[in-house]
């Protein structure tokens, strides 16, 4: 273990330290992450996978590296990543902090949204150093995640001593840091998924409804109609708020409940709260006035 960066009051001025690795978890972002910090020239010596996916992943993307217990895969590292599901962090933490498993100064990255570094007390606390390290992409797994980690943003969460480290450590594995305060790390993560995860489910349930309304290949027009959007609302946000719900097209807004609610009513359902949020901005952009408002979201309050 040759960790010389807790030591130091300006951790990486010069070159890096390459440091011993292991990695608690080769789920899909583990796994990628792994083979990331391996190609920037750390020496990841262990790693721990249950299912026969995982170990098919480590042996894929960290080849050579040994399946171990957590116990061995963490004993004696300068960094130890932690990649296993949000819902079992703390307690596998809680774990490792009563068998002292891990050594003091060590640093304990996580690649969690949804946390800080406040889940590895336990191990803060004996002296390890914590590392909220987030990748804002989403993984398959593979090899092709390597290079799309290229400029891919980090949402980073640390002591301000450990920003540099942090910092360099997103650095190079491709990646920009974004400093995400500890308390904000929840909104943050709800913010990320609201977005990433809702816009699936809108393109996939528009490319269904689309196909219910025999168009052929709804891909053809559900990518330049994202695409167009997404591109409006990052460069003149709400000003550019269209559609029947911006203009306050009452009528087809109740038209468009009646016919969904005969698709699916959960449809239905998904399409007055998103328009009741639309409505709302529209408002208060100045794109939609308040009687048209008004009548629009009395009809969105209704039980059509």
């Amino acid at each position: 273990m040759v960790n010389t960066l807790a030591e130091s009051d300006e951790p990486w001025t010069e070159k890096p330290p390459r440091l011993d690795v292991g990695v608690v978890g080769t789920g899909k972002a583990g796994s990628v992450l792994g083979a990331a910090l391996r190609r920037a020239g750390h020496n990841v010596l262990a790693c721990t996978a249950v299912s026969d996916i995982s170990k098919l992943r480590a042996e894929s993307l960290l080849p050579g590296v040994p399946i171990t217990s957590i116990d061995v895969a963490v004993k004696d590292r300068d960094l130890v990543l932690l990649t296993v599901p949000d819902d079992v962090l703390s307690q596998v933490v809680a774990g490792l902090a009563a068998t002292n498993a891990v050594s003091p100064g060590t640093f304990i990255m996580h690649a969690s949204g949804r946390y800080g570094i406040d889940v590895l007390s336990p191990l803060t606390e004996q002296g390890c150093l914590p590392l909220a390290l987030h990748p804002v992409m989403t993984f398959t797994g593979t090899s092709i995640d390597l290079n799309r980690l290229s400029a891919c943003p980090f949402g980073i969460t640390t002591h301000e001593t450990l920003r540099p480290v942090a910092e360099t450590l997103v650095v190079e594995i491709g990646g920009e840091p974004v400093w995400v305060p500890e308390a904000s790390r929840s909104l943050y993560h709800a913010a990320l998924t609201f977005g990433a995860n809702n816009i699936m489910t809108l393109v996939n349930q528009t490319s269904e409804l689309l196909s219910s309304a025999g168009i052929e290949h709804p891909e053809s027009l559900v990518a330049p109609l994202f695409s167009a959007s997404l591109d409006n609302a990052l460069r003149n946000g709400d000003a550019v708020l269209t559609g029947p719900v911006a203009r306050g097209d009452a009528g087809t807004v109740k038209e468009h409940l009646r016919v969904l609610a005969n698709f699916d009513p959960a449809v239905s359902q998904a399409y007055r709260s998103m328009a009741r949020l639309t409505a709302v901005r529209a408002l208060a952009a100045g794109t939609l006035s308040p009687q048209l408002a008004q009548d629009l979201l009395e009809i969105l309050a209704g039980e059509l």
